[in-house]
């Protein structure tokens, strides 16, 4: 096996005295789509967040490419190629989703593709070409999450980090987003997707992870991870 795009190893998170990450391990190899699931507050988002470098963890490493994470600062993280699309998407509302689109691509490198991206996020979402001249907060809730994944393509990643891309979507909506992140991987992007969907995200997982009050319970392929018992009985009514 090839040496990991990224690999978290013993991470440690508090905020002041409550203790969220206890030692959270795992990784992401190229071209990979993992999934980390789990109950509300069990310390998803927070890994991400240390990740793209929102959050300073306590102990621990953070490794992207060779690269310690941990030493960098959060645009530093987006210039190696590591883009969050955050929960609750988060666009620009009084811009236009052309605006959004736009405002994606700020780092030297991909300014030079910026044509070549706004072209890539627009054929993947065909609706937001449609719409391109519209203010964003006038968005549906889907269209915001579309805006909003695609406004993270701007930055050219070689990692995607997509924090709860399905939340208040309807169930035809969500099918979109998730079969949307399949074809940003075949396109050559890895993906380290956070949901609590668990049966649509480990279904398209190569890998997943299970977090329980900050620490990882489970590990396996996503479709191994679909029929193990406790990952059943714990999120999919089984």
């Amino acid at each position: 096996m090839s040496a990991p795009l990224l690999q978290i190893q013993d991470l440690h998170f508090a905020y002041g005295d409550v203790h969220v990450l206890h030692g959270v391990s795992l990784e992401v190899q190229p071209g990979e789509i993992v999934t980390l699931v789990g109950s509300n507050g069990a310390g998803k988002s927070t890994t991400l967040r240390n990740v793209s470098r929102l959050l300073k963890p306590r102990s621990g490493t953070i490794v992207f490419d060779g690269h310690d994470l941990t030493r960098l600062a959060s645009h530093q993280v987006v210039e190696l190629g590591v883009v969050q699309v955050p929960e609750g998407r988060r666009v620009f509302p009084e811009m236009t989703i052309l605006e959004n689109l736009r405002m994606g691509s700020y780092i030297k490198s991909a300014r030079a593709e910026r044509e070549k991206n706004l072209e890539r996020g627009m054929t993947l979402f065909p609706r937001l070409r449609e719409r391109s001249g519209q203010q964003a907060g006038t968005l549906s809730g889907g269209e915001q999450q579309m805006l909003a994944i695609a406004r993270g393509l701007m930055a050219r990643p070689r990692l995607l980090l997509l924090d709860e891309p399905s939340l208040g979507l309807s169930p035809l909506l969500v099918r979109t987003i998730f079969d949307t992140i399949v074809e940003i991987n075949k396109q050559g992007t890895a993906v380290l997707l956070v949901e609590q969907n668990v049966y649509q995200s480990l279904r398209i997982a190569s890998r997943g992870y299970v977090l329980e009050t900050g620490r990882i319970a489970l590990s396996g392929g996503g479709k191994e991870l679909l029929e193990n018992d406790k990952v059943k009985a714990a999120f999919l009514g089984a």
